[in-house]
């Protein structure tokens, strides 16, 4: 489905990305694990087109993307839920998940999307007059999902979704995640939680500064030494 090619990716003259190459298949998890900086948020967002690459190429369904808008990209069936959920806080639940809409024309379609939102995420459905910025933490995260869901992607960018919430909350999600995939939407997953990750995915990548350091099945890549030492926090 998604395939990056050696992609380079700047801020400035600082590069963040340096050739990073990795592959997402249809009905996938796919997590990136790694350390503070080491590139995972960029690598969502090159795939996004929000700091495109400067080189290398990134392909989705075939078609290449490096160079598209992030509404074409959008568009095409790509969605990313950004690190820090970053909802629209003094609009109502109901109308942050309309923003996840607004390039659908599909009324009824629309409609329906909402209300399965809604099946997914009860509280939602509870609080969709209420403003997104008095909801709580693990709140503001199935919002920030489901607009993205509203977009109708078939692969699903989600950047830190454990970030801040309580470990029951972060269970919660992250079972949200497999339910959404299982009914076929493609994730792939960046996390610093690596433990969560791998168990639910998958294939993972491993990022150290800028570029694929390790890569493989996830649960070959929970078993290995230096993943365990180095992001599980056991001794090697």
């Amino acid at each position: 489905m998604l395939e990056i090619n050696a992609i380079e990716t700047y801020y400035g003259n600082i590069r963040a990305l340096s050739g990073v190459s990795l592959r997402i298949n249809k009905g996938e998890i796919v997590c990136l694990i790694g350390a503070n900086g080491a590139g995972k948020s960029t690598t969502l967002m090159s795939i996004s087109g929000v700091t495109p690459p400067k080189t290398g190429s990134i392909t989705f369904n075939g078609e290449a993307i490096q160079s598209c808008s992030t509404e074409r990209i959008v568009s095409m069936g790509i969605t990313q839920v950004p690190e820090g959920r970053m909802i629209f806080p003094v609009l109502t639940v109901r109308e942050n998940l309309m923003m996840g809409a607004y390039l659908r024309k599909d009324k009824e379609g629309i409609k329906s999307d909402e209300e399965r939102i809604y099946g997914l995420f009860p509280v939602l459905a509870e609080r969709r007059r209420q403003h997104g910025g008095t909801l709580s933490g693990g709140e503001q995260q199935m919002l920030a999902i489901g607009r993205a869901l509203m977009a109708r992607p078939s692969l699903l960018l989600l950047d830190e979704p454990s970030l801040g919430l309580a470990p029951i909350v972060v269970e919660n999600i992250f079972e949200i995640i497999q339910q959404i995939n299982k009914e076929g939407v493609t994730v792939m997953l960046v996390e610093q939680n690596a433990q969560m990750a791998l168990q639910i995915s998958n294939r993972g990548y491993v990022l150290e500064t800028g570029h694929v350091a390790l890569e493989g099945p996830a649960a070959n890549l929970l078993e290995d030494p230096k993943v365990r030492s180095a992001y599980l926090g056991e001794d090697s």
